[in-house]
């Protein structure tokens, strides 16, 4: 049975992948959005891949909770197979959920990193998306 709906098929239109890209996804545990991982591997056209992957990726899908541990880590292991410019997406519970992590935490995850927020918005009823990206070579 899928939980998909029309909200999280647009939700996943909105993480700028398409058919054929390669998106390693961390953080996997039984709490993420099914619907959305539904929704997004439709829009592959094939499955997510996760953490043991050893080859480029066009994009990462990093959940994220308060618990599991340094963001940073997670940030440094997505970029280390991911071609230039790709999309990182991560996915956190929202205020009032378990686990939910801070957007300021997020921010000093990317900045550490190297890294900048670019966008956040609601991805599923529980989660928020936000888009961390590199800093231009002039910053």
């Amino acid at each position: 049975m899928s939980s998909s709906t029309e909200g999280s098929a647009r939700a996943a239109q909105r993480l700028g992948f398409s058919k054929g890209h390669v998106v390693q996804e961390l953080g996997y545990d039984e709490d993420v959005d099914a619907g959305l991982r539904a929704d997004l591997e439709e829009i592959l056209d094939g499955e997510l891949v996760d953490e043991d992957y050893d080859d480029v990726t066009d994009g990462a899908l990093i959940w994220h909770r308060s618990d599991d541990g340094d963001l940073g880590d997670a940030l440094v292991d997505a970029l280390a197979a991911l071609d230039d410019n790709g999309p990182v997406w991560v996915l956190t519970p929202k205020a009032g959920r378990d686990g939910h992590v801070p957007p300021s935490d997020v921010e000093d995850a990317a900045t550490t990193t190297g890294m900048h927020v670019i966008s956040t918005f609601s991805v599923a009823p529980d989660w928020s998306a936000t888009r961390v990206a590199s800093r231009g070579r002039g910053r």
